[in-house]
């Protein structure tokens, strides 16, 4: 009987690159979670490695700094580990996450507009994580007003305006994510863009 090469060095002769075959043989997510719902710390560490850009990337929009980034994104991954048994497999596993997120963000806003603290361009840009650009862009005197009218808006309304307008997500996904209503969502969309356009005019 002819010896057959294993299938990873069967792919790297025929010119797929690492990457490919790591996600070939990379355990779905699903996997990860029962394996560390057995007590796997590994395979915590794994999905939290996966998922850790997709929820910085999120939490970016609504820090005002790279140490409250870091607290969010600590937070989130804390929270998904403790309530790990709480994921149920109807979804896929980074939607339940980013519903983590989403509240994460949500609480660090209201808390900020407790203790009253008015977050200025500078320090909203500082970190170099920008909040309200979807990609780096140069500085601009009206993404710089769209920045600090941002910041003015009250917790819902900076959350549903970041997820619609600038994460570009759907009304049904934000009401998944934040488990407000459709029509909740609308409204508070609504809202936010009335409040977010006569901020606009008043700079």
């Amino acid at each position: 009987m002819p010896h057959h090469q294993d299938d990873r060095a069967d792919l790297t002769l025929l010119g797929y690159t690492n990457a490919m075959v790591s996600t070939i043989s990379s355990p779905p997510d699903e996997q990860l979670v029962e394996a560390a719902l057995a007590g796997d710390h590994g395979a915590f560490a794994e999905l939290t490695s996966r998922h850790k850009s997709r929820v910085f990337g999120v939490a970016a929009r609504f820090a005002q700094n790279g140490a409250e980034l870091e607290d969010i994104c600590q937070d989130v991954f804390i929270q998904a580990y403790f309530k790990l048994r709480q994921y149920r497999r109807d979804s896929p596993f980074e939607h339940w996450l980013l519903r983590i997120t989403t509240h994460k963000c949500y609480d660090y806003l209201r808390k900020r507009q407790r203790i009253g603290a008015h977050v200025s361009t500078d320090s909203m840009l500082e970190s170099g994580y920008e909040p309200a650009a979807p990609e780096p862009a140069a500085p601009h005197p009206h993404l710089e007003r769209l920045y600090a009218a941002l910041a003015q808006l009250s917790p819902k309304e900076r959350l549903v305006i970041t997820l619609l307008e600038l994460e570009e997500r759907s009304v049904m996904e934000i009401a998944e994510l934040t488990g407000w209503s459709p029509a909740n969502v609308k409204v508070r969309a609504f809202r936010a863009r009335a409040s977010l356009r006569k901020l606009m005019e008043k700079r």
